[in-house]
Order: structure tokens, then C-alpha cells, then sequence
């Protein structure tokens, strides 16, 4: 009877303490699922929203923006120091030329004539080097990764095709992408600042 209830103490125990670890929050978006944090370069990043990339009728990828802080306002996004993350799952099979056509294309709709300037060279690396790693395919995960003091990396399904890109004046500029006056996707904006879940 003692052991009885010593076992029935040290369910009790594990119970409550099991009850009380945090949950693990999912935000799921057309079947793709984004943890609630992750940790880069050492810090605990916040998803701050997920959405879905569409064009026309077609589901192109999902997308998960990590932060250190959330907040609904793209400058202070832009501007929050410390790593920042942005996931893209791919939901169907897309072009290496016309992804990064596009990629550059929205940079340049979002950035002035002197951050241009600024920005080309890096630019045209980076361009080059997604050319060079061939066509995504669907479910790839590509990460675009930022690390002061590193710079931005691009990878995709762990490997790396962009390698540390200096200047977090870039890792803005492709922010913009989705945060800029002109985003490739406006409904897309608005999940990425929680605005619209």
C-alpha cells in the first residue's frame, strides 16, 4: 500500500510538472508549419507572423518572419538590432532565373537611387549565386538568415548558396521585399506584422 501511494505521489509530481513546461506554439499556414521562436547566432528569435505568397490563384510558398522582438511596425522590424530570420517553404517548383529576378526586382521597387548604389554589388553577388544553385523545388526550405557581425546567408534545405554578405543595410533591403512600401504581396505584409491572422 506504501508503494501504492508513493507511485501515485510521483505521477502526481511528474503531472503537474509537465502541465507546467510551456507549450510549444505551431502557426500553420496551407499545410506548413512555423515554431513559435528559434534561436540564431546565439539568441532566441519570436515568429513575429507567417503568411502565404500568392500569385493570381496560384499558392507560391509560405513565409515565416523570426524577430528578437515581435511588433507590428516595419521600420522598428527593420531596425531592431540582433539576428532576424525569414523562412520560405516552397509550395510548388520555382525557376532559379525568375525567383531572383523577382527577388531583385522588389528590392529595387523598395529601395532609393542612393541605397541602389549602395546595395548593387552586393546585390549582383548574391543574384549569381542563387543562378548557380538551379531551381527550387517544391516543399525546399529556404532560410535568409541575418547575423551582426556576419552578415546574410542564404540557404537552402541546409545548404548554404549565399555565403555571409556583409551589411545590415542588405539584410533591410530584402526585408523590404515583404515589409516596403511596395511588397511583392500586400495580404502577405499584413500576416508577416500579425495584422491580418
Amino acid at each position: 500500500m506504501k508503494v501504492l501511494k508513493a507511485w501515485t505521489l510521483v505521477l502526481g509530481v511528474m503531472l503537474s510538472w509537465v502541465m507546467a513546461m510551456p507549450a510549444h506554439a505551431v502557426q500553420e499556414v496551407a499545410g506548413v508549419k512555423f515554431q513559435d521562436s528559434l534561436v540564431l547566432g546565439g539568441q532566441p528569435l519570436q515568429l513575429n507572423g507567417a503568411g502565404l505568397r500568392r500569385m493570381m490563384i496560384l499558392k507560391v510558398y509560405a513565409l515565416g518572419l523570426y524577430v528578437p522582438r515581435r511588433d507590428a511596425s516595419p521600420s522598428a522590424i527593420m531596425n531592431q538590432p540582433g539576428p532576424k530570420s525569414i523562412q520560405i517553404v516552397l509550395l510548388r517548383d520555382v525557376d532559379a532565373g525568375r525567383l531572383t529576378d523577382a527577388l531583385v526586382g522588389d528590392v529595387e521597387a523598395n529601395s532609393s537611387d542612393a541605397e541602389m548604389l549602395a546595395l548593387r554589388g552586393r546585390l549582383d553577388a548574391m543574384a549569381s549565386n542563387l543562378r548557380k544553385s538551379g531551381d527550387a523545388v517544391e516543399g525546399s526550405v529556404v532560410r535568409i538568415d541575418y547575423v551582426p557581425n556576419q552578415g546574410t546567408t542564404i540557404s537552402n534545405n541546409g545548404k548554404v548558396v549565399v555565403h555571409d554578405v556583409p551589411g545590415e543595410d542588405f539584410y533591410r533591403a530584402l526585408l523590404r521585399i515583404w515589409l516596403g512600401e511596395h511588397p511583392a504581396d500586400k495580404s502577405l505584409k499584413k500576416q508577416l506584422l500579425g495584422l491580418d491572422n
